[in-house]
Parts: structure tokens; C-alpha cells; sequence
């Protein structure tokens, strides 16, 4: 919505310059991001194309040329990753496939180390070859709208263009683009938006593979050091030396590796032992939650195939060097089973419950503190441990 009014706001001072409509809108040529929400980016294109027409429309073009939209496609960085950087490959030829589906005009696709170097020959080449791999081998630029006919995203276009439609007219309402980033309402909603994925990437509702979910247990950064966005005035986003307002981001893995990197700086890795104990099936799944769950902070994580006692698997974690135990069994046999490990721990390491029983309120009145489970912020969780973990 915000990117058709920006084209409608040049649309207008052009004519107001004297130009004529079959004049102004074909000079116009948009830059669109495409991430990795694979047929949602086909959908927004397609949608896109459809609004900017019906835009055009209104200012009756005598050469069709001058309704088309013409978009510049460019893979998202905001989604790219310092740790696990081959994901990176993956993410923009997905991308890059959504944006020539749509039937962009130009795609350009990121480097897969970006994100931490400038791009080398290699990076480069790899970049160059998923377009030609698309084009050559894949023939995608042989069909026109390999998407139409689709009913699950011709659906999608056209709810996306029915939202993103109100969206426009609101800001045309508060007097155009100008008027209404000026006004701040621009950066109000994309503030609000980004707070939202930044929401969901912590808590684990959108998946970053290698850095909120699955990480490689054993990497390590070495030398890579993330390189975020630079705002206008050639600072970085935190330290804007002009005054105005800008629309700088940092990466959807940024807070995760500020995470996993200060872990790496502070020259103590903190080992989590899983107590797996009781039934075979949950114990098993909890340690696995568990170990990427505190992966995710570059601990090392030990699994264990099972143990008899809470007795054996604390004397176990201890001969271990611990930093953590996590508690891996059933909801109903936490009640048996974490207060005595607890006990037996008796603070010789963090004690950690895997899950959310029913006897939580039980748990906490003995002095358990920390639980991890599918509904804790896992971000904010990890700067807890880290805290205690690493002073």
C-alpha cells in the first residue's frame, strides 16, 4: 500500500510539472523486497500490478504502457543469517523463484554472505547462477503468469489487494505519502509491523532455520561479524546523525547472534545436561525442544538416552560439569520427579523444567524457577540465562 502511494505521489508532482500520464508512469520503475513467505511474495506482486492499473486507470493513459507496473525484485536481507550462512542460499533462491513466478521485470539476488563480509567471487557467482538456473534450466521466463488459474493464490492476490486497497486510500485520505510520512502515520505502521515479526521471530512463530530454530550446534562466528543496514546519513541505525525520520531495520537474526556472539566473547560456553527420566516418547521429544532451544544461545547441549533415578542423572550431570540441568519427562510425572532432582541438585547448577505441567504452581512454590516450553518468549528467555550464566 505504502509502496503505491509513494508511485502515485511521483505520479502527481510529475504531472504537475507538465507532464502528461503516458509521460510520467512509464518513467517510474519500483524496487520491491522478496522474502521468503514463498506464495504470499507471488501473491503481492500479482496484487501490486492489479492496484497500480486500477490507479492508473483513473487518469485515462491513451497507451497501455503507462498502467503497467514495472518492479525491480530484490531478495531480502532483512531475513539473511551470520550463523549458518549456506541457509542463506536456500532463502534467496526461493525468493528469487516467488519474484520471476509473479513476473517481475528484473530480479537481482543477494550475495549469501552479505550479511557479515562483503561479498566474494564466490558468493557473487553463486547469486548470478540462481538466475540463470531459474531462466536457462527452470525456463521460468518463458511463461507468462505461471501463477494465474491458481485458486489458492489467486485467492491470496485477492485478499491482499483488497486490505492493501483500504490501506492506500487511508494515506490518500491524510493527503498522500508526503503528507502522511510527515505526519508520522507511515512510520507508526511499519514500526508496528516490524515490532510484530520481531514478536514472532523471538517466540518462535515464524521459523529463522539455523538461528531461532534447528542452529548448528557446533558453529562458531570466528571473524564474521554482522553487518546491519546504514541510514542516510552513512551511520548505522542506531546512531542517525540528521533529523529526520527513517525507516532503518535491523535483521530478523540480529538480537538471536547479539545473543550467540556474546557467549562466543565471553570465553565460557555453559553446558546444559538433559535429565531425560519416565516415559520414552515425551522424555525424548522435550530433550530435543531443549537442546535447540538452548542452542539457540551457542550452549553445548548433552543429550542423554535416559536415566533410572532423578539420584543417578543429577550425580551424572554433575560429573558432567553442568552449568544446566533440564528436567525432560511426561506433564504428569514432574510432579514425582522434578522436585527431588531439584533438591538433589541443590544449586550446583541452573534447574530447568522442560514443559508447562499442571503441577507448575507446585514447582514454583519449591523454589523452580525457570521453565522453557512452546509459549515463553524464547529471546528474551536466553538474555535471562546469559545474564545469569555468564557473569
Amino acid at each position: 500500500a505504502f509502496t503505491l502511494a509513494v508511485g502515485h505521489e511521483y505520479v502527481v508532482k510529475l504531472m504537475e510539472q507538465g507532464l502528461t500520464i503516458d509521460q510520467a508512469a512509464p518513467s517510474i520503475r519500483f524496487t520491491m523486497s522478496v522474502s521468503s513467505n514463498y506464495f504470499m511474495e507471488i501473491a503481492k506482486f500479482r496484487a501490486a500490478r492489479m492496484l497500480w492499473a486500477n490507479i492508473m486507470a483513473q487518469y485515462k493513459p491513451t497507451r497501455g504502457c503507462a498502467s503497467k507496473m514495472k518492479i525491480h525484485a530484490v531478495t531480502s536481507k532483512w531475513n539473511m543469517t551470520v550463523y549458518d550462512p549456506y541457509v542463506n542460499m536456500l532463502r534467496g533462491t526461493t525468493e528469487a523463484m516467488s519474484a520471476a513466478i509473479a513476473g517481475v521485470h528484473s530480479i537481482e539476488v543477494r550475495p549469501f554472505d552479505e550479511a557479515y563480509e562483503k561479498p566474494t567471487d564466490f558468493s557473487t557467482r553463486i547469486a548470478r547462477n540462481v538466475q540463470l538456473l531459474l531462466k536457462e534450466e527452470s525456463h521460468f521466463n518463458q511463461v507468462c503468469d505461471a501463477a494465474g488459474g491458481s485458486y489458492y493464490i489467486e485467492n491470496l492476490t485477492a485478499s491482499i489487494a483488497e486490505q492493501a486497497w483500504k490501506l492506500f486510500k487511508e494515506v490518500e485520505d491524510r493527503g498522500g505519502y508526503i503528507a502522511a510520512f510527515e505526519a508520522g502515520f507511515i512510520q507508526d505502521q511499519i514500526e508496528a509491523s516490524a515490532a510484530t515479526k520481531d514478536k514472532n521471530i523471538a517466540t518462535r512463530r515464524e521459523t529463522l532455520l539455523g538461528t531461532n530454530q534447528f542452529p548448528n550446534f557446533n558453529e562458531k562466528a570466528g571473524n564474521k561479524q554482522p553487518v546491519e543496514g546504514k541510514c542516510c546519513c552513512g551511520g548505522d541505525s542506531h546512531t542517525c546523525e540528521k533529523e529526520v525520520d527513517t525507516l532503518v531495520f535491523d535483521r530478523a537474526a540480529s538480537q538471536f547472534e547479539a545473543l550467540r556472539l556474546e557467549t562466543e566473547a565471553s570465553g565460557k560456553r555453559p553446558k546444559a545436561f538433559m535429565l531425560t527420566i519416565g516415559n520414552l516418547a515425551m522424555r525424548q521429544a522435550r530433550a530435543q525442544y531443549s537442546c535447540n532451544f538452548l542452542a539457540c544461545a551457542g550452549y553445548e547441549v548433552v543429550d542423554n538416552l535416559g536415566f533410572e533415578t532423578v539420584e543417578a542423572g543429577v550425580e551424572a550431570a554433575i560429573a558432567a560439569k553442568a552449568d544446566i540441568v533440564v528436567i525432560c519427562s511426561s506433564d504428569d510425572e514432574y510432579a514425582e520427579y522434578a522436585i527431588p532432582a531439584f533438591k538433589a541438585l541443590n544449586g550446583r547448577a541452573m534447574f530447568i523444567v522442560a514443559g508447562a505441567p499442571a503441577c507448575m504452581d507446585d514447582l514454583k512454590a519449591a523454589g523452580i524457577e525457570n521453565f522453557i516450553h512452546v509459549r515463553v518468549n524464547v529471546l528474551d528467555t536466553l538474555k535471562e540465562f546469559n545474564a545469569k550464566l555468564l557473569k
